[in-house]
């Protein structure tokens, strides 16, 4: 079993999350940040609701201003419990009250303001309501990389997440795949996957023959036969960090060509790590990967981006797709996964998740990309 090595954040750590946020946000010429709860809210506080609610709980950050955390009352105690909630403060509303009212006296009345992406719309409504001389744009549109750069504890809980996800590839290729549904698999990489120490399972697909031609394919009751190309691609949170990786399989000898399009991909995918340093351009890793897939005469095949950032979800900006110019910085996490898909067919990803060093780039999944015949 892959335990937790888990050292808890602090209040210190989630102090110097909202002050960074909250310069971020003045940088951009925001007059501040509303986060309701989801990732962003955990990444800068530590609080996760019990239930979701339709009360409104809300985080403001402006600069030059303390972190407040607005809540329900009957939710402030577990709220005060939360590891970042000394460096806030709490201020409660009562169920009969008008929270928009309570929020509304911590905003410029004028201000524009970043909003979590997963903000309920009847929160924000009532915000525009209550100071309609406002605005509000996503946290994806005016801050996509506020949480895309890792410190070195991040790092460490992602490369032990990946690690885990690893330990359950291996684990995997050892049962038996002929002869079984796809929905049996599945539920094999999710029990390793919490074997392995992961809280939470968020994917596991596993794609056979000609299923794998579709990138999310969801796990059914084909039952997979014997010269079966299987596309795997699993992954979670372990710790709050995500792990997600990709391998494809076969099930007994494959043809020359199943094991040339392998070989494709696994090209196309080291030329996408190879891309990797400070100062490019995230649509570089792209192309790099892309245009091994196309030289080869089979661009029209690899049918989506070749990377997602990676964190407290297992999705998240930077993406690397052509048009995105963000350049990479070190402590950047994202996935390189190319992956030709060949309808009616079979399809082949391999995917690693990537951080960004100060020279290059570093794998945090170490399994092999050669081809692997399972039974």
């Amino acid at each position: 079993m892959t335990g937790s090595t888990a050292a808890p954040f602090t209040a210190d750590d989630y102090r110097a999350r909202m002050e960074r946020a909250a310069r971020a946000a003045a940088e951009t010429g925001l007059a501040g940040l509303l986060v309701a709860p989801g990732p962003d809210l955990v990444w800068l506080t530590g609080y996760t609701p019990t239930a979701t609610t339709e009360r409104l709980t809300l985080l403001v950050l402006a600069p030059g201003q303390d972190p407040v955390l607005v809540v329900p009352t009957l939710e402030a105690p577990d709220a005060a419990k939360a590891p970042g909630a000394s460096a806030l403060t709490l201020r409660d509303w009562t169920d009969g009250k008008d929270p928009y009212a309570a929020t509304a006296a911590l905003l410029d009345a004028s201000g524009s303001f970043g909003v979590s992406d997963n903000a309920w719309a009847m929160h924000l409504l009532g915000l525009q309501k209550a100071l309609p001389g406002t605005s509000y744009a996503s946290l994806t549109e005016a801050l996509p990389m506020l949480r895309a750069v890792k410190d070195a504890a991040e790092l460490k809980l992602l490369a032990a997440a990946g690690a885990a996800a690893d330990a359950t590839f291996e684990d995997i290729r050892n049962v038996p795949f002929a002869g079984r549904r796809e929905s049996e698999i599945a539920a094999d990489l999710d029990r390793l996957l919490r074997e392995h120490g992961h809280a939470q399972v968020d994917f596991t697909i596993v794609a056979s023959g000609p299923n794998g031609a579709n990138p999310h394919h969801e796990a059914g009751d084909r039952v997979v036969e014997r010269g079966d190309m299987v596309v795997l691609d699993f992954g979670g949170l372990k710790d709050g960090y995500g792990s997600d990786t990709s391998r494809t399989v076969h099930v007994g000898e494959p043809s020359d060509e199943e094991r040339r399009v392998h070989d494709l991909v696994r090209a196309a995918q080291e030329a996408g790590f190879r891309a990797v340093r400070p100062g490019v351009a995230c649509q570089e890793v792209d192309r790099a990967a892309r245009a091994v897939i196309a030289d080869a005469g089979y661009g029209e095949y690899f049918i989506h981006r070749t990377g997602h950032g990676i964190g407290v979800t297992t999705h998240e900006p930077p993406y690397m797709i052509e048009g995105e110019e963000q350049p990479l910085v070190p402590g950047m996490c994202f996935s390189v996964e190319p992956g030709i898909y060949l309808p009616g067919r079979f399809g082949v990803r391999i995917e690693d998740i990537v951080t960004v060093t100060e020279d290059g780039g570093r794998r945090l999944n170490d399994t092999t990309r050669e081809m692997v015949i399972v039974d």
